[in-house]
């Protein structure tokens, strides 16, 4: 069994990459932001607070991410492990989660501010299915259309500058310290999150000495 935590700004690419690991490694990938959006496609009570705190460019509260998360761990349906996607992002989750769970390393993938930025500012959202798109690696075919659906590709609420801007101070001053504390216990592997993205999967893998990535 394997319990990886991902971590990295947003934008950093540990979505992508947590997915990878999940598929090959039969891992639950559970992300924090996937759990929030569900929330907000389906109008849920939890959805209308999470609207108006990202719409402010602000983390949401630790006591709402924990809960969230302990809730979905709680599920046990990991039985070849997890990849922890979006959490924990401060000292308290992170020595919460420590005590409850015997993890196997924090894979954090770095890259700079200004990569972030301009990453961040370049997504869009098909309005219709919800697929991704990046205007710098994934274009769609015809502009502003989605190459599946044919629905209109928006900017998403939060991806402004100066809400990304506010979320890359609280990734430095806040959940930047988690890193240091799994540092201090040798648990933290890190890899460059500017190259391609098999290189990135790659490297993640000699790093945990797990099996050479395939792409398909």
């Amino acid at each position: 069994m394997n319990k990886f935590v991902i971590m990295g700004v947003q934008g950093c690419g540990k979505g992508t990459q947590a997915k990878l690991l999940a598929q090959d490694l039969d891992l639950v990938h559970i992300s924090v932001g996937d759990i929030f959006r569900w929330n907000i496609q389906h109008h849920t009570k939890l959805a209308a607070r999470i609207k108006r705190i990202v719409a402010d460019g602000r983390l949401v509260p630790d006591d709402i991410v924990a809960d969230i998360v302990h809730t979905r761990l709680d599920e046990h349906d990991w039985n070849y492990g997890f990849i922890l996607d979006g959490f924990p992002r401060n000292r308290t989750q992170a020595e919460f989660f420590l005590e409850r769970f015997d993890i196997d390393a924090v894979i954090d993938i770095q890259v700079p501010d200004h990569v972030v930025l301009e990453r961040v500012m370049s997504r869009r959202l098909c309005s219709g299915c919800g697929l991704d798109y990046n205007l710098i690696h994934h274009r769609p075919a015809v502009a502003d259309r989605c190459d599946v659906c044919g629905g209109s590709l928006v900017a998403r609420p939060d991806d402004t500058e100066a809400a990304l801007r506010a979320r890359l101070a609280d990734f430095h001053t806040v959940t930047r310290p988690v890193l240091d504390l799994f540092s201090r216990k040798e648990l933290v592997v890190r890899v460059d999150g500017t190259l391609p993205v098999a290189e990135v999967q790659a490297e993640i893998r000699r790093e945990l000495g797990l099996p050479q990535y395939q792409p398909s």
